[in-house]
This record gives C-alpha cells, sequence and structure tokens, in this order.
C-alpha cells in the first residue's frame, strides 16, 4: 500500500477502533469523565450517544483500559441478545462455571452470589453493552431487574451503555419509564469541528510514524470536515482513499482533486454532495428568474 510512499509505519485511517490512536477531543475527554465520576460514586445506569461513526466504540475500548483496578468489568460487544442469552453471557463475563448449561433460576442464583463475593472483596461490577440500541425490549426489562441487586448501601452492578440516538427514542416510551429514571448520567457525543478534523488528521498521521511536510493542508482538511460532517469514521474513510490515490499518482502533497475522487468513491457522500449541489441549483435559478421579472417590471414601468 502507500505506507512506504508516505513514510508511515501503519495505516493511519483504519476503521478499527484502535486505542492508541485515541485524541483527547473536548468532547471524548467530557464523556470519559462523566462515565469514571459516575462509576466511582456507584451509579446504576450510564448512558452515552453518538450517531454513526462518532466515536462510540473507541470511548468503551477506552473506559476499559482506563477503569480503575478495583472494577471487574463484563464487556458484551453485540447485544442483540433474548434476556436469557444476555443473563448467560453476563454469568460467563463474570466467571461463573457451567454458566452455559444450568437452568436460568439456577443462573440468577449464581449471578448474584457471584456479585456479593465480588463484592465482599472490594471489588465494583461494572456491565459494558456496545451498540445498546439493538438491545430486544425484553432484554432491556432484564438489564433493569439486574441493577435490583443491591446491599444496603451500593448497588451490586453497574450498567454503562453506549448507544446511538435510537436508544433515547425507545426511553421514550412508557414502557421504558422505569428504565429510564435510573439513568442518572448521560453523555452525547457531538461530531468534530473544522478545528478539531485538522487536528485529528495530524494526530493519527504522527502517531503512524508520518514525519514530513503535512500531506493535508489546513485548508484541505477544512474541506474534509465539511464533508465529512465531522463524524471521525467518515474523516478516516475519505483520507484513507485520498492516501491511496496520491500513491497511485506518485504524489508527496494531497490536493481537492483527490477530495473530490474519493467523494466520489464513498457512498452516502455522492448523495450529499448531488443534494447540495441541487439545492445551489434551484437557489440560482430562483434567483435568475426573480432578476428575469424585475427586468421586465422595470421594463414596462420605463
Amino acid at each position: 500500500m502507500y505506507l512506504y510512499h508516505f513514510g508511515l509505519r501503519e495505516l493511519p485511517f483504519t476503521l478499527t477502533p484502535n486505542t492508541s490512536f485515541y485524541l483527547g477531543l473536548e468532547s471524548h475527554n467530557e464523556a470519559l469523565a462523566v462515565l469514571l465520576t459516575a462509576l466511582k460514586t456507584g451509579e446504576g445506569f450510564i448512558k452515552v450517544v453518538g450517531e454513526v461513526g462518532t466515536g462510540k466504540t473507541l470511548m468503551c475500548r477506552k473506559l476499559l483500559n482506563e477503569i480503575p483496578d478495583h472494577f471487574v468489568t463484563a464487556y458484551i460487544p453485540n447485544p442483540y441478545l433474548k434476556p436469557d442469552e444476555l443473563r448467560r453471557a453476563v454469568a460467563v463475563e463474570l466467571g461463573v462455571k457451567q454458566a452455559q448449561s444450568m437452568s436460568l433460576q439456577l443462573l440468577t442464583q449464581r449471578i448474584q452470589q457471584r456479585l456479593l463475593e465480588l463484592h465482599i472483596r472490594g471489588h465494583s461490577v461494572v456491565l459494558i453493552l456496545d451498540e445498546a440500541q439493538a438491545l430486544p425490549s425484553e432484554s432491556l426489562e432484564a438489564l433493569r431487574l439486574f441493577t435490583n441487586l443491591e446491599t444496603e448501601t451500593r448497588k451490586l452492578l453497574q450498567v454503562v451503555l453506549f448507544a446511538q440516538p435510537e436508544l433515547d427514542e425507545r426511553l421514550a416510551e412508557k414502557a421504558f419509564r422505569q428504565l429510564k429514571q435510573r439513568i442518572t448520567f448521560s453523555y452525547k457525543l457531538r461530531a468534530m469541528n473544522a478545528r478539531e478534523v485538522d487536528y485529528y488528521i495530524q494526530h493519527r498521521l504522527q502517531i503512524a510514524g508520518h514525519k514530513g511536510e503535512n500531506l493535508f493542508s489546513h485548508s484541505l482538511a477544512s474541506q474534509v470536515a465539511k464533508v465529512s460532517g465531522g463524524i471521525p469514521r467518515l474523516v478516516n474513510i475519505i483520507c484513507h482513499k485520498m492516501l491511496m490515490l496520491g500513491y497511485g499518482q506518485g504524489s508527496y502533497k494531497l490536493t481537492k482533486k483527490h477530495l473530490n475522487s474519493a467523494i466520489q468513491d464513498t457512498e452516502g457522500l455522492q448523495v450529499q454532495s448531488s443534494r447540495k449541489f441541487y439545492i445551489i441549483s434551484i437557489l440560482l435559478a430562483v434567483t435568475c428568474i426573480g432578476l428575469y421579472i424585475s427586468r421586465d417590471i422595470f421594463g414596462l414601468l420605463a
């Protein structure tokens, strides 16, 4: 690929959520601070919501790396599970033996015993679910019942939900009002602004080993921010394709032509670009018609 051409050790814009590329942007730092504060205070439910591609999975992995040592974590990356499947998955993560074969009633008892055992040893237990908007309704209710497990002073299990905005829409339903009331800490990830996109691109290139002149000018980074809407995943896709195009043409500096070609090759961005062109065309047409009518009116008055 283009690694040797641009003097890179590794691909800087892969879609894999690699925490070594984590950049402490304001939104992500705030989210991490909220998570760690909420976990230390022993809250039952914590929620982080963000649009597709805003870095929720990366935040999830960063939390797993940064969480204090006294926490025992159960991580479920794909929670599209029925209630009994969810219970068994949690039990396996907590180290409950033979969790896949015992009855559900016995499994629930063993989970509670395991949580009490960890509590006595001074551990706090946190269940972290990525893509939580995919949880079936019955499983959301099962999660709520999980947090009923408590001592006189604190919850035996805390739950962190990373989800798309669809989860908020579901929690607004009357059927989930009990669960919604238990979410005491919540944070919404935002897209990056133009300055952050510029910083993000340069940061990832530096981590990947680039030491030469800027491959993306400030002006070009600003244009990447505009077409991507500041969504990290889209920024990665665009920049990766631009580097491939630059390498293919033997270029060491990227240009607006590379950006335009990357946009044309990226599904979704072409539609967005076409829509903008369509709107601009309509506005120009309306303006021209207005000028044409005004000219005729003035001609008649003359």
